[in-house]
Formats: structure tokens, sequence, C-alpha cells
């Protein structure tokens, strides 16, 4: 993955260029860590060779995880960043298209990309923080906890 700032203002810009075989969702994570970032929103296109999703089951409480072993297209990955705890915690949906301009949907939870992604991050000066719901078991965006 490169990575270039492409916007200093009030809100940084950075594109990142995932290459062939990188794992998205990791290199997301560790790259928001090793540059403390505490608050941002991305977008991406590209393609992946292989995908986990996720669905996530009410009842069990947990994500249903489902693998495709294919080429498909990027065709809206949109999430953001936000603490959990003391750690940069990506949250990540995604629309692929297949050959056939079926669609496929869902909770990113791993991907392999090939050729390329082409990732827009935009990062927010302010900071969000997650918060265990009790309800569901997630890590949701507390907006309570966050700061400006």
């Amino acid at each position: 993955m490169k990575a270039k700032v492409i916007n200093e203002g009030q809100e940084r810009t950075i594109a990142l260029i995932f290459e062939q075989g990188d794992e998205v969702i990791s290199n997301l994570e560790r790259f928001a860590n090793e540059q403390g970032l505490t608050a941002a929103r991305f977008t991406a296109i590209g393609a992946f060779q292989q995908v986990t999703l996720g669905y996530f089951d009410w009842e069990r409480k947990d994500y249903e995880r489902m693998r495709f072993e294919e080429q498909v297209e990027v065709l809206s990955l949109i999430g953001d960043v936000a603490l959990d705890g003391n750690k940069a915690k990506v949250h990540a949906h995604v629309v692929l298209g297949r050959r056939d301009a079926a669609t496929l949907g869902g909770h990113l939870l791993e991907a392999r990309v090939r050729p390329t992604l082409e990732v827009l991050l935009v990062e927010s000066p302010g900071y969000l923080r997650r918060s265990r719901d009790p309800v569901s078991g997630l890590a949701l965006i507390d907006v309570a906890r966050a700061a400006p």
C-alpha cells in the first residue's frame, strides 16, 4: 500500500493505493494507528480477488461470515475510523459487482486486492469513540464521547 497526503487543511485528505495481494482491513487499521487517526471517513473503488463479507445476525449477536473466492469489482466501499479503546478501528461496508453484473454487499471483514484499490481517506480534526452497546453487543460510535 502506498499513501500520499493530497490536502492539508482543517481536514487532511490522504490517497491510499493498495496493490495486488494487499489485505484491506488490517492495512487500513495499521495505517490509522500509525498515523494516530481518531476520526476519519473513506471511500474507495477497485477490485478484489477474495473477500469475506459479514451480515449481522441479530439473534446470535455476531456476524455471519460469507467468503467469496472470485474476481469482483468494488462498486462502492465506504467506512469510518473511530477509537475503540485506545486503538483506531475501521468499520466498512461494500457493494461488489460480479462478472454477470449481479451484486454482493455487506460488512467488509477481509479482502485481498487485485489489481488495485484506490482509497480516499479524510481525517477530521476531532475524535470519535466507540462504546459497547449492551443491546447488540457491538462497539458503536458514541457521539456523547466525541470531541470537536
